[in-house]
């Protein structure tokens, strides 16, 4: 990956953005998360654990157990073939927060944590098929 250029004109570049999402429980929110929403346990620190981080496809999602951050955060998670993730979620028994749609933007649905975080997953939109919006 290149490098960009600041404001300042220092040559930079991000290595990764994390969101970090408050959570009530910890290990519940990390068992929904890899028993549902199909992520893995990426790591855990505490004793018993208050902060740990989520992975999928090598993206993160730090979790933290009453503090940083507010309930009701979205996020947006781009995936090859949203109907697939849509079949497993719905397999899964995810929190299904709205059932797709194919707006001019993405083709996308919409599912819930525990805690109200809302993660908006899409994928390309679909040609053969009307926009909503």
């Amino acid at each position: 990956m290149s490098s960009t250029t600041t404001v300042k004109g220092i040559d930079a570049k991000v290595e990764c953005i994390i969101p970090i999402l408050n959570v009530k429980s910890l290990a519940a929110s990390m068992d929904y998360y890899v028993n549902v929403l199909g992520f893995r346990v990426e790591w855990d620190w505490g004793d018993p654990p208050d902060v740990g981080s989520v992975e999928r496809d090598g993206y993160s999602i730090m979790l933290v157990e009453g503090e940083q951050g507010h309930a009701g955060t979205w996020l947006w998670m781009g995936v090859e073939d949203g109907d697939r993730y849509y079949e497993e979620y719905k397999a899964s028994g995810a929190r299904i927060h709205e059932h797709p749609v194919n707006y001019p933007w993405a083709y996308e649905f919409r599912v819930e944590d525990l805690d109200g975080h809302v993660i908006r997953i899409g994928s390309g939109p679909k040609d053969n098929e009307s926009h909503d919006h």
